[in-house]
């Protein structure tokens, strides 16, 4: 193995220096990205698709648990995958690894699901083995043929308009790698992180960063005052 030069104190702080100027720049380019994606087209999801759950038959909006966004995950666990019937595949299983907790979603009003052909007893099986506990349904449809998962992993993003429901984005192969934390789910949606600082259009919700930040055991108590933060992401200037 063939390592880089040991240097002194001051010169590894340059170097590091040197390579942060590139790293905020990809960060910003980041951020550039996900406001183009508050700006793509929506697209009406006008077929009914029946999935079922753990309390039985959902159709699409249920799966929203009420909320005005949701992000669906197609993971493969199903007779004829790699380790079925004690695993899903080890890619999915790593996505469901990674995923933070919920309630930080959720404050946002954006659900994550996630959707598999397994049945139900099963999705509840492996959930318990793995510590898994993420909403999980059972596809009875064709919603894996109509949004690009039915041989690959994806991730769709929706949002609702009352009773109307709307595709808003997609990604798959190694767009689904940088998902799991809080922050990379919300990029991918149509109202995005919904803070101050995000370039959104007109009349999109948003709040100063820091201050809807909570504990996921206290969101919906009476929070304490957020501490003074910067207006921009940190490490962005």
């Amino acid at each position: 193995m063939e390592t880089p030069p040991v240097v002194s104190p001051q010169e590894w702080e340059s170097a590091r220096q040197e390579l942060l100027v590139e790293e905020k720049r990809l960060t910003r380019a980041r951020d550039e990205l996900a406001a183009r994606r508050r700006r793509m087209p929506w697209l009406a999801v006008e077929k009914e698709y029946e999935f079922e759950g753990p309390e039985g038959k959902a159709g699409l909006l249920d799966l929203f648990e009420g909320r005005r966004q949701l992000i669906v995950y197609r993971a493969f666990f199903e007779p004829g995958v790699s380790g079925w019937p004690d695993h899903a595949c080890r890619g999915c299983s790593m996505v469901a690894d990674h995923v933070g907790h919920l309630a930080h979603l959720n404050a946002r009003d954006t659900t994550l699901v996630f959707v598999s052909r397994a049945p139900q007893p099963d999705i509840e099986r492996v959930k318990a083995r793995m510590g898994w506990t993420i909403p999980w349904y059972t596809i009875t449809g064709d919603f894996d043929a109509d949004f690009g998962v039915d041989e690959w992993h994806g991730t769709n993003a929706f949002i609702r308009d009352g009773d109307r429901v709307f595709r808003t984005y997609f990604v798959n192969n190694r767009g689904d790698e940088a998902l799991g934390s809080t922050w990379s789910y919300l990029d991918m949606t149509a109202l995005g992180r919904q803070e101050t600082w995000e370039n959104s259009p007109e009349g999109y919700p948003q709040t100063p960063p820091y201050a809807w930040w909570n504990w996921h055991d206290a969101y919906g108590d009476e929070a304490e005052p957020a501490p003074e933060g910067p207006s921009e992401p940190r490490g962005v200037g």
